[in-house]
Formats: structure tokens, sequence, C-alpha cells
């Protein structure tokens, strides 16, 4: 099988693998999906990922054909780098491969730029024309007129709440917390038409890669407000060179007034996913982060 055969006959991918007619090596790729770097025939490669048998539980519907969704719309921006989707079944997901490089300034802040970019690219509501999922969570994607600030306490706060109290993550006061957040929500301001979002876009989801490029891998992709996938690029330590990205996306496209006390809010989203699907270990980072959001709810019109 080489590349040519694979793009015409997608649906033989699982039963060359099965037969191990292809040669399969295991790769890191995140924590709810087995990876593989398959080697085809003429020398090409692609990066596969499929559902773990150890999961107790089938492979979602829509699952791999929602990812593949979210990177197609993402590449059509034309900014930054996105692996082409080679084949996408309802068990298997397979991308191009990218040969993996170090990370540098220069990338960082071209990367910056890129994302600016996509941003701007833009999506015609909030949400999303396909279901939604964020890791192995669903998410929904029902589109949405807006504003902005109802769409998120709606649809991307509220849920994951809900998920982390009946999981035992968070305790009443805690929720408490988070719905005070959510009561004051219309008072952050910069609400801004829907962006072009990964929406999932911890420092995990970037790949450097060997073409002194980043590209984007994993996406929750959907109609947002681009300060959330800014604000989830600083969590979990950030990635490298995170200033030369910042400085490169605000020459590319200037953030609103206030900007950096919107950040607690915009990470809520993805911390209380965290609590969703990991329990109570992420209980301080979604309580530090509602606090430092009421702090700066007043401030929030102001730039910091």
């Amino acid at each position: 099988m080489d590349l040519a055969y694979l793009r015409a006959h997608p649906e033989h991918l699982p039963t060359f693998l099965t037969h191990q007619r292809i040669r399969e090596t295991p790769v890191a790729g995140g924590d709810s999906c087995v990876a593989s770097r398959l080697t085809l025939d003429d020398g090409h490669s692609v990066f596969t990922k499929t559902w773990p048998e150890r999961a107790g539980r089938a492979v979602p519907a829509g699952f791999f054909d929602t990812e593949a969704a979210g990177l197609r719309w993402l590449r059509e921006a034309g900014a930054v780098a996105v692996p082409e989707v080679v084949v996408a079944l309802p068990e298997l997901l397979a991308l191009d491969w990218v040969d993996p490089g170090e990370p540098t300034p220069g990338a960082a802040e071209r990367f910056g730029r890129e994302l600016a970019g996509t941003h701007r690219a833009g999506a015609d509501r909030f949400g999303a024309v396909w279901p939604g999922f964020i890791g192995t969570l669903a998410q929904d994607n029902t589109p949405d007129e807006g504003p902005w600030p109802d769409w998120f306490a709606r649809r991307r706060l509220l849920p994951y709440l809900r998920m982390s109290v009946d999981g035992g993550a968070l305790d009443g006061p805690d929720a408490a917390l988070v719905e005070q957040v959510v009561a004051r929500i219309g008072e952050f301001g910069g609400d801004e038409p829907p962006a072009r979002l990964h929406g999932d876009l911890w420092p995990g989801n970037l790949l450097w890669g060997a073409d002194e490029r980043v590209w984007l891998v994993d996406p929750a992709a959907h109609g947002g407000h681009r300060e959330t996938d800014l604000a989830q690029l600083a969590l979990f330590g950030g990635p490298p060179h995170h200033d030369r990205i910042m400085a490169g996306y605000r020459e590319a496209w200037p953030l609103a007034d206030g900007w950096r006390e919107r950040v607690p809010l915009h990470q809520l989203h993805l911390l209380l996913v965290h609590t969703a699907l990991f329990g109570r270990a992420y209980r301080d980072a979604v309580v530090g982060a509602a606090r430092a959001a009421l702090r700066g709810a007043g401030r929030a019109t102001v730039d910091g």
C-alpha cells in the first residue's frame, strides 16, 4: 500500500493493519487514543489514531469524523499549519506525518501570526455544524448566534461544572464560586464575533515541526472567542517561547482592552473539562481561576 492507493481506498486500511501488511511503530499520541506511525511501501509515513481496547467501551459515534472535520476546517483557513487528513473512518483517523523538530523563537513568532490568521478566518456562528468532543467528553456544538458571554456560560462552563459536581471533583462551595462567575459573565466585556478556534489549545496540542513551523493537532474546533484559544495556551506552564507567540499574535491582530483580566475566565472551560475527566486533582486550579476571574471582572474593560 502506497499513499496514492491509500487515498483511493481508505476503507482498506483497517484490513491491512489487521493482517500486518504495513510497518507500524507505536508513538506518543495523547491520553485518549492509541497512536502509531505507519510506513507505506513508497516510504511515505502517516500518523494514525485508534480507540483503545482498554477504554472499556466502543468508540463514541462520530468521534474521529468530528476531529477530521475540525482539522479540515482549520486547514481551510490557510494560515496555521494543520496536517492533512488522509483517512477518516468511524474507528480510525490517519493524518499526514509531520517530522518533529525543536522549538525556536522564530517558529513561535510565526505561529503567533498564523494563529491570528486562522482566528480571523472566522465562523458563521458560535459552535459548529459537526457534533463536538473535547478529549473523550461530548461538547455541545449546536450553532448559536450568541452573544458570546451567554453562549460561553451555557455551552462551555455550566455543562462541565455539572459533570464535575456529579463526579465528586467539585463540592457545593466550589460550584457556587463558578456560578458567581457565570452570573457576572456580562461584566467582563470583550465580546467579539466568532473566531475560528482550535478549541483545545493547551501546549500539548502544538507540534513543533522540523520545517520550523508549529502544527495544530487534536482540535475541538468550533466558532468561539479567540481569547479562549490564547488563554488555554497559557495553561500548564505554557509552551516554549510563549512570549514570542503572543508578540507575533498581537502584532498581527491586537487584542481588545482587558484581555489579561479575562484570561482566567477563558481558562475555566478547559479546567472544568479536566475536573470532569480526571477528578479532584484539578479542583484547586478551577477554584483559583474562578477567584481570579471574579477579581478581574471589574477591571476587564481596562487594558492590563
